[in-house]
């Protein structure tokens, strides 16, 4: 029986290329607000109008929540991101995932942004996130990298 609490809810892109990649989806049509960013690290969101986020990184902010970005690979150029209800679910859910034989690119850990996040390998080797949700307590900055695999 399928999981009702299980919800998509993002996509995030990672941009070689930030100030580009904004400016084809801004003349696309998507008000992406401005915001600023701190350092190397650049980040953007969105919420469109059927609740959706997109968001967009760049490769410096890829590299501190996705260890899979640190490797010579890299990670796929999209990311998935599925909402679970509980910190614990993201642990369980990767568990499942990678004892069938998925590969994990980001162990489960407690993020700079406030929640549980761990990242799966689909079949085709797509980035899927699975995020609990966040807690501002929790939040830290500025981001240190990911716990590797």
């Amino acid at each position: 029986m399928a999981d009702r609490s299980l919800v998509l809810n993002q996509l995030n892109l990672v941009a070689r290329d930030f100030d580009a990649t904004l400016a084809f989806y801004r003349r696309l049509g998507v008000e992406i607000p401005e915001r600023p960013s701190p350092g190397e690290i650049r980040h953007a969101e969105v919420t469109l109008a059927n609740g959706f986020v997109l968001e967009f990184d760049n490769l410096a902010l890829a590299r501190t929540y996705n260890a899979a970005w640190r490797g010579p690979a890299g990670g796929s150029r999209a990311l998935l991101g599925f909402a679970v209800t509980t910190r614990e679910a993201v642990d369980e859910r990767y568990a499942v995932l990678i004892a069938a034989g998925y590969a994990g690119r980001q162990p489960p850990y407690d993020t700079f942004f406030g929640a549980r996040y761990a990242v799966v390998a689909d079949p085709d080797g797509n980035d899927v996130g699975i995020m609990s949700p966040q807690d501002d307590s929790r939040r830290s900055w500025p981001p240190q990298e990911s716990p590797g695999l």
